[in-house]
């Protein structure tokens, strides 16, 4: 069954949902984090799936890698701030984040290849 929409792809799926718990996460950290790791990682996370839907339409083949090494990207820049937040508020539970990221690495790492 071929996909009508980036909407359909299961990684761009995994990076929204990532994306919404990234926000609800961050909601946990104080407030004083709002304009450091808060903004970081939420620009970060809707990076990744912005670029996988980014990618969806471009024509060519080179284009398309470039937006998904660009997301698979934006995937470690969220993963280094999640150890980051982990060291400095370890009273939240990270663990669907890092499932879900790692599920969205996993899945672009493959395509890249």
């Amino acid at each position: 069954m071929a996909t009508k929409s980036f909407k359909d792809l299961i990684v761009w799926q995994k990076s929204r949902d990532l994306a919404v718990e990234t926000y609800i996460l961050t909601g946990h950290f104080p407030q004083s984090e709002l304009y450091g790791l808060t903004s970081q990682m939420r620009r970060a996370a809707i990076s990744i799936s912005s670029n996988i839907a980014e990618s969806y339409h471009r024509f060519h083949a080179k284009e398309k890698k470039q937006f998904l090494a660009i997301a698979f990207a934006s995937g470690a820049e969220l993963e280094s701030q999640i150890e980051i937040s982990k060291i400095l508020f370890p009273k939240i539970d990270y663990a669907r984040a890092e499932i879900l990221l790692s599920e969205a690495m996993r899945i672009l790492n493959t395509f890249l290849k």
